[in-house]
């Protein structure tokens, strides 16, 4: 198969590392695989991994008139057989590319939320059995399931980083512990935790020599920055944001506890560290035997009872931690544990291709057309109360991240076949 794979950016976040690392799986699975979009950080990850990229414009507005005639011209040059958008402005332009060619279009969403304007016709895979239960109560029956997965060979204890090396160049002390966070510094989402976690570290540093380590980027960095400084005293800073790194491996591999959620947790899970799983609205909660199926049914992310309770939750769960040494090396060899048997990248490379093949199979016709019809109409309001809640100053930037899809369901749900109940 010819497959084409346009994330929504190319800068440092899950879902576009998710779609880069898959790409690279289905390739060596004896397919050819190149990757469009704007340029960003992730494109030197491409090309040294191998695969082809093909620079896309800046899109603005979306969906966008040149990134869709530029993708119609790939797929007709390149006889491109499977056009694949990661979340829903590339979907949507993938979809619009596609009228009048014989290419299947399929969709990934990683946000914690499906667009609702998205046509139910397209084939989608979702990130948690959660979120496709959802959506099948919803009428979306092409949907599948595959977990962020983890690319086991260049993400484990035995790489051989330097970790001594990084906590030399960031002043921490070999008696301190390091507690790590890799993290969008986004508004929606990420910014509670973050602030959470710093104002807790600030304090527990106070009885126990620890350091927070924050690394990434984004438009919280400014407040999470101007309260890590509150903590800062003679001798050292408890909270230190070193920015985006283009290669974040090292910080996993040198922390004692990593704080994450989605892709970033499961990565910490590839370096055996035991892990505090962020949420929203307080929630933090450790990787365990107790919670591991809550979390294989949710993802790695969760909604606490109140966002003045999150910070009393961490605190309780970074004191068990940091006062035995035996439970962190437990959890840390049960995380790596899980991710070995569930989480592998060949694996999700073999599920992706299995549904670019059934997706072929269903494409099409006219539910399609209906689809687009009255999803145009979805779309249009949506785009009208967007334009309302950015004259309101409401909007959110991360908007199908800021709607998280919650319940009660039980966690035993097996994830649906790719041959029945898509």
């Amino acid at each position: 198969m010819k497959v084409l794979v346009y994330p929504h950016d190319l800068n440092i976040g899950g879902s576009q590392i998710n779609a880069i690392e898959i790409s690279r799986a289905v390739a060596d699975l004896g397919h050819e695989v190149s990757i469009y979009g704007p340029s960003g950080t992730l494109v030197q990850q491409i090309r040294d991994l191998g695969i082809e990229y093909i620079p896309a414009p800046k899109p603005g507005r979306r969906p966008s008139k040149k990134v869709v005639s530029e993708l119609r011209h790939h797929v007709k040059s390149r006889r491109i057989d499977i056009l694949h958008g990661y979340e829903w402005p590339p979907i949507l332009e993938c979809l619009l590319a596609s009228f009048g060619s014989n290419t299947t279009v399929t969709g990934t969403v990683m946000s914690m939320a499906v667009a609702p304007f998205l046509p139910h016709s397209v084939p989608t895979v979702v990130g948690t059995p959660q979120i496709a239960h959802v959506e099948r109560q919803l009428g979306r029956d092409l949907v599948a399931v595959i977990e962020p997965p983890v690319d086991l060979v260049h993400n484990n204890p035995g790489i051989g980083l330097n970790t001594a090396r990084f906590r030399a160049e960031h002043g921490i002390r070999e008696d301190e512990m390091l507690i790590v966070c890799v993290s969008r510094l986004a508004a929606e989402m990420k910014r509670e935790g973050l602030l959470a976690a710093t104002r807790v570290c600030g304090r527990l540093s106070k009885d126990f020599p620890l350091r927070l380590v924050i690394v990434g980027d984004g438009a919280a960095r400014d407040e999470i920055a101007y309260l890590a400084d509150s903590y800062r005293n003679d001798i050292s800073a408890p909270v230190i944001l070193i920015g985006e790194l283009s290669d974040p491996r090292v910080a996993y591999a040198a922390a004692d506890v990593v704080l994450g959620m989605g892709g970033s947790a499961l990565r910490a899970m590839a370096f055996a560290k035991p892990v505090i799983v962020q949420g929203e609205q307080g929630f933090w909660r450790t990787l365990s035997r107790e919670s591991v199926e809550t979390f294989l049914w949710t993802g790695w992310y969760g909604v606490g009872e109140g966002v003045e309770k999150g910070e009393e939750t961490l605190t309780e769960q970074l004191e068990r931690l940091i006062k035995n040494p035996q439970l962190r090396e437990d959890l840390g060899r049960f995380s790596h544990s899980i991710v070995e048997s569930k989480f592998s990248l060949r694996a999700a490379a073999k599920r992706q291709v299995e549904f670019y093949e059934y997706a072929a199979g269903a494409h099409g016709g006219s539910r399609r057309g209906r689809d687009i019809t009255l999803n145009s109409v979805r779309f249009a309001r949506y785009k009208a109360v967007r334009r309302l809640q950015k004259m309101m100053g409401t909007a959110a930037a991360d908007d199908f991240n800021a709607r998280t899809v919650v319940g009660n369901s039980l966690a035993g749900e097996d994830r649906a076949p790719l041959d029945g109940g898509l």
